[in-house]
């Protein structure tokens, strides 16, 4: 990801809603050295920021909602959204949750695209999203994993006013003027009950090292680490809860 800081319409946060939040802490304090604190406030609901040194990388949650699936959710920054979560919905997704004020760091919605992949709305004010991107332990990339590409092309653009840069295998997501993301059509590799979904990944300086860590801990490997023609080296791991996730050399 080119983006080095929170601009609108990109990608801003990063969080896992896990059913074991001790040993989610365990497995990604492990992988990416992250620093865990819990927020003590009874209305936080066990809310947990991930920290890169003094820089906050990500967060880890309990499940709130019944039914809610273990899994990571990419946040993308607006400067409205109850705008952003009313054009989601002229677009023809799913307003799933809010928009609500989140004490005084900002307001969010949760939103569903037409094809089901869930993403969330921040409006950030007294905080504005992740403090580091692409070193080690940070989000990276952002990917969009669909069933309808041309259907996620016109709803994204028209919420966001992202830039897509056509390719038939692999289509590039940008705004201003900067990558931060692609979208993958899900073909026959993938079963019918996996639904469309946003995966996060996640720098590393040896993608390798951290595939072998993240299995040790528990974690399983769903594509084996891989070099991309004119890309960088990836994975795409699965932590010991089922949440699913990829890492890519930074």
């Amino acid at each position: 990801m080119k983006l080095d800081a929170t601009v609108p319409g990109g990608p801003c946060w990063t969080e896992l809603g896990t059913g074991d939040l001790e040993a989610a802490k365990r497995f990604y304090g492990g992988l990416f050295g992250w620093r865990t604190e819990t927020d003590p406030r009874p209305e936080a609901g066990g809310y947990t920021m991930a920290y890169l040194g003094e820089d906050a990388a990500a967060a880890l949650t309990p499940l709130y909602r019944t039914g809610q699936p273990v899994a990571w959710t990419v946040s993308f920054a607006v400067s409205d959204a109850d705008v952003s979560a009313r054009l989601a919905g002229e677009a023809g997704g799913t307003v799933l949750l809010g928009p609500m004020d989140v004490f005084d760091a900002g307001r969010f919605a949760v939103a569903a695209d037409p094809g089901g992949a869930v993403f969330q709305l921040w409006q950030g004010r007294g905080f504005p999203g992740a403090g580091v991107f692409n070193s080690p332990g940070a989000l990276g990339w952002a990917e969009l994993l669909t069933r309808d590409a041309a259907r996620a092309e016109s709803f994204y653009t028209a919420v966001f006013g992202w830039t897509v840069r056509p390719s038939a295998r692999y289509p590039r997501l940008g705004v201003g003027g900067e990558d931060f993301g692609g979208m993958l059509t899900m073909d026959d590799r993938f079963p019918p009950e996996v639904p469309p979904h946003w995966l996060p990944y996640f720098a590393t300086d040896d993608v390798d090292n951290a595939a072998s860590t993240a299995g040790s801990s528990g974690g399983t490997t769903l594509m084996a680490p891989m070099t991309m023609p004119d890309g960088p080296r990836i994975a795409v791991l699965r932590d010991p809860q089922g949440a699913v996730f990829g890492v890519y050399r930074a």
